[in-house]
């Protein structure tokens, strides 16, 4: 038990330290004085003085300036960019050395705040960064929404560490980007993915055994490197039953090119997945986009998705549909358990976009990226939009295309992105 022989001195003293912390700023007399009476009015009720200070420190624990940003609008001030600089990266209120510099009022300096942003990049606490962005930008908070059929998709029954390993494998990834200031082509392709034995099984990599993620080089002629054919990508943009073209192409539009398709009219109706192989979704879609209320949306967010049936529901290459009821025996085993799907229709990947023909995921990817300040424009949005809380409006256009002239020479790299948002008016203002 914690006792005190000046009481009034040393609640003073604890509530000015821990106040400062929690609101991460200074406080002024008058706040600590209501806080304080809380645990002096606890003391007169003879609570020892340990719970008299948990009643004060529950009070600014539930105080709108421990919960909440308070910002002015305008310019923020040294302590509020400490906090919006630490919050982006580490996802915690500002440390020791970050509020040294507010309180000094260096923080307003480019350079010192460029340092500050390296120097909490390179802790290991900017992993919760990671982890955030990648969980809402791509989609992976939703991994676990679906289970790939059991009678369809067998080899994936309760693998809950292939699941894991593809959330590992898009942080690691986002990861190496961040640490090598890869640029934003990075985000449709690469040489290398980050590989542990289970998804270099799924993916058709040899040579990669352990259960540690690493860095390997992809065969050349491989269709992985990039978000666009990472496992995660595609479980999160299928149904557990089977994939969608729409759902797939709608996805790679919004999420890495930028660009999102226009809700669908209310008479658009839905296409059901055709589990027993008397139909390909192609055809189906076909027949959808018949109505002209449809097809102009489709023309745009079909041919990525066509690409991309390369994939099954959990991102293994596969060249024909699987079905329970047309199509070819199969005679594989899972285990000890027999398969009961069979072989349907050979899928088709090609397709059209803006006007250019391709023919396969290698083909599109080679379209989407002769763009790359698109990727880069999207990129930057998306992290400017994480890093204040507040959506890109119309005013924030000519911000955005500020960064990309800036980091241009680096190919648009993550990191420098990164460096451009906390530079940014943006950033610095409420």
């Amino acid at each position: 038990m914690v006792e005190s022989k000046n009481p009034e001195q040393d609640s003073e003293r604890l509530l000015i330290s821990f106040m400062e912390r929690a609101y991460r700023r200074p406080v002024d007399a008058g706040e600590v004085k209501r806080m304080q009476a809380l645990a002096l009015d606890a003391l007169g009720k003879k609570r020892c003085f340990q719970d008299a200070m948990r009643v004060a420190y529950k009070a600014v624990l539930c105080s709108p300036d421990f919960i909440y940003f308070r910002e002015a609008p305008g310019k923020l001030d040294a302590y509020a960019l400490a906090a919006r600089l630490s919050y982006f990266l580490w996802r915690s209120s500002p440390d020791e050395a970050l509020l040294k510099q507010a309180q000094s009022g260096a923080l307003a300096k480019p350079e010192v705040l460029r340092a500050e942003t390296e120097r909490l990049l390179v802790d290991a606490k900017a992993q919760r960064f990671v982890n955030d962005f990648t969980s809402q930008w791509l989609s992976q908070d939703s991994i676990f929404a679906t289970v790939p059929d059991r009678p369809l998709y067998p080899e994936y029954f309760c693998d809950s560490h292939l699941v894991e390993s593809l959330v590992a494998e898009t942080r690691a990834y986002f990861n190496e980007m961040l640490k090598g200031d890869l640029s934003a082509r990075h985000v449709m392709t690469a040489d290398f993915a980050m590989l542990n034995e289970r998804l270099a099984q799924l993916y058709g990599v040899d040579g990669v055994t352990g259960c540690a993620l690493r860095k390997v080089a992809l065969p050349k002629d491989s269709p992985r490197g990039g978000f666009l054919t990472q496992g995660s990508i595609m479980k999160v943009t299928a149904n557990g039953l089977t994939t969608s073209p729409v759902k797939r192409g709608a996805w790679v539009l919004d999420h890495l090119l930028g660009q999102p398709v226009p809700a669908p009219p209310p008479d658009a109706g839905a296409i059901e997945p055709d589990t027993r192989g008397a139909t390909t979704i192609r055809e189906q879609l076909a027949k959808h986009r018949e109505n002209p209320a449809c097809a102009s949306c489709h023309q745009k967010m079909d041919p990525p998705g066509f690409a991309l049936e390369a994939f099954d529901v959990m991102g293994a290459s596969r060249d024909r549909y699987r079905s329970l009821g047309k199509g070819d025996m199969t005679k594989a085993m899972v285990g000890v358990r027999e398969v009961h799907f069979r072989l349907g229709p050979k899928i088709d990947t090609s397709g059209e976009l803006a006007g250019t023909p391709f023919a396969d995921i290698a083909s599109l990817r080679a379209l989407l990226l002769k763009d790359e300040a698109q990727i880069a424009r999207n990129l930057a949005r998306r992290l400017l939009t994480y890093a204040t809380g507040a959506g890109i409006s119309f005013a924030d256009r000519a911000a955005i295309e500020t960064m990309l002239a800036s980091t241009k020479a680096t190919g648009y790299g993550l990191r420098s992105l990164v460096h451009a948002v906390v530079q940014s008016d943006q950033f610095k203002n409420k």
